[in-house]
């Protein structure tokens, strides 16, 4: 597929997946922002960046949808003469807005794939959903893999309905992590240690107990985690609290919680008025 990538918007995923692009090659890259610290930004990394939506979409065959959902029809339908005679590929990691709106709004003549990604792409670490209508081709799923497979893993969805799901788990889920090391330091600092080595001990235990139940044949989770629990243990008196304030509820609760609201989005900004 000739053509260039661009970018709608040059926001942190965007620059993630520009970095990553990058360094796999791709130099022709253009990016559109409003924002002239963003672009400056963007032209630091080594890609081209505009003011101009159309500009930058001029002559592209992939064109990344990297704006608030808010924003996006703003952003599409003023493109869509110009995307429906071009028909470039248009993916989308803008939370909560289908594919169905993309398409109307872009003109109803482009492939559409969106994707969830997490914000651990900004070190190329991160993992994301795809999810493609049926009707979207092996190559063109082959093009987004080979784009998020620039800033981390990824895989598909049968169902677009999945991504609430998705964003809940994996979008959001960097942050219930962060509030549980900001708990474990906080715990660590309140038994004494300075704040510095309760930091160093909590995100290195975290960094460790991924790494241990991501490697190679590796136990399930919960193996894992009766490995560590001896039986009259530290480990088991500390569970027996968790459990006691249900954490595993707790944990359910607030993912359904974020799907809620993710489906909450959707429902409002694909509406035509």
């Amino acid at each position: 597929m000739s053509g260039h990538t661009a970018f709608i918007g040059g926001g942190n995923m965007a620059r993630a997946l520009v970095r990553g692009l990058l360094a796999a090659g791709d130099s022709g890259i253009v990016v559109a922002d409003p924002d002239a610290d963003a672009r400056a930004h963007v032209a630091t990394l080594g890609a081209r960046a505009t003011g101009s939506n159309r500009e930058a979409v001029e002559g592209a065959a992939l064109i990344v949808l990297a704006v608030k959902p808010q924003q996006l029809r703003t952003a599409l339908e003023p493109l869509a003469q110009p995307l429906g005679a071009a028909r470039p590929l248009l993916v989308s990691v803008a939370a909560g807005v289908d594919c169905a709106s993309i398409g109307r709004w872009s003109g109803g003549l482009c492939p559409v794939v969106r994707c969830m990604p997490n914000t651990p792409a900004l070190i190329r670490a991160g993992i994301s959903a795809l999810y493609a209508a049926p009707e979207v081709g092996a190559d063109t799923r082959a093009r987004v893999e080979a784009l998020m497979g620039t800033v981390g893993t990824c895989f598909w969805v049968a169902e677009e309905s999945a991504l609430d799901a998705v964003t809940a788990l994996s979008g959001s889920g960097p942050a219930y992590f962060f509030l549980f090391m900001e708990a474990l330091v906080a715990a660590g600092e309140a038994m004494g240690l300075e704040r510095a080595v309760a930091t160093r001990l909590a995100l290195g235990t975290c960094q460790g107990a991924a790494r241990l139940a991501a490697a190679p044949g590796a136990p399930d989770l919960a193996t894992l985690r009766r490995q560590v629990t001896s039986p009259g243990g530290t480990t088991e008196r500390a569970l027996d609290v968790l459990a006691a304030g249900d954490l595993t509820g707790l944990v359910q609760m607030a993912v359904q919680a974020a799907r809620e609201r993710s489906v909450e989005l959707g429902e409002v900004l694909k509406q035509d008025t």
